[in-house]
């Protein structure tokens, strides 16, 4: 199987950036993946204790639609993250390394999300903590042969993107990667272990584009497939360079 696609997504429900190569770090998720995210008013997220929370605690897809219509754009070196909207001239550049550019963040996505803004929202990150959907650290794997058969099946194309998966693969069988479960797989030069299959919710019927629910990947999975799932997560046990257009291979049991 080929690596097509690697995204990492710096704020939680935010743009994809699209990356040719990346360097994985055991036990970690990609570099900057879900770093920040904009928590609700009544989460009760602690950045000095920071532990795992539903996705419900903070502004998400599932939940936000409108996020979609954001364009956003994170620089790592300087910490600037820049925020478009299409009903508004100027983006937002906030620096999130500040606690003012953290709260000039917040003020400007709670006036974007309006009534959707639960309470007062805090842009929040938490060093060494990922705001994953998952409580592991890990790697969201797509087969893109299983998105085809979805597509094949429910008579839509669909966007890769409406999954926000970390790394898309072409080539291999529809499903394989479930037979993965519990397996190790080389991805370029790491090597991971598969933990757990994808389970998708409403987030996957928003249009990446226009922000408008227009299918519903769960349901058609249901009913075509038998389950609400595609793609798998994975540990990152030994880390390494992975780059477009490299392999990955599950490995052979132990």
């Amino acid at each position: 199987m080929r690596v097509e696609r690697i995204y990492r997504y710096p704020v939680k429900g935010l743009t994809a950036e699209a990356l040719e190569e990346v360097v994985l770090a055991a036990g970690e998720t990609l570099p900057h993946d879900r770093r920040f995210a904009l928590a609700q008013g009544d989460a009760p997220f602690d950045p000095a204790a920071p532990a795992w929370l539903p996705k419900r605690n903070f502004a998400c897809l599932m939940a936000n639609a409108r996020l979609a219509l954001l364009h956003t754009a994170f620089d790592p070196r300087s910490g600037q993250l820049v925020i478009r909207a299409p009903d508004r001239a100027e983006p937002l550049v906030g620096d999130t390394r500040t606690p003012e550019g953290r709260a000039g963040i917040a003020a400007w996505l709670a006036a974007f999300l309006g009534p959707e803004a639960r309470g007062t929202p805090r842009f929040l990150e938490a060093p060494g903590h990922a705001f994953t959907d998952v409580a592991v650290k890990c790697v969201s794997i797509i087969g893109l042969a299983s998105l085809h058969a979805l597509e094949a099946a429910a008579g839509v194309p669909l966007d890769p993107l409406r999954f926000r998966a970390n790394v898309y693969v072409s080539g291999g069988a529809p499903w394989a990667e479930f037979g993965w479960l519990g397996r190790e797989i080389q991805l370029g030069q790491a090597r991971l272990r598969v933990i757990k299959r994808i389970a998708r919710c409403a987030a996957t019927q928003v249009n990446p584009d226009t922000a408008a629910r227009d299918a519903d990947p769960p349901r058609w999975l249901r009913a075509h497939f038998g389950h609400a799932e595609l793609g798998v997560y994975a540990e990152v046990l030994e880390g390494g360079r992975v780059c477009v257009g490299d392999a990955l291979e599950p490995l052979p049991p132990a």
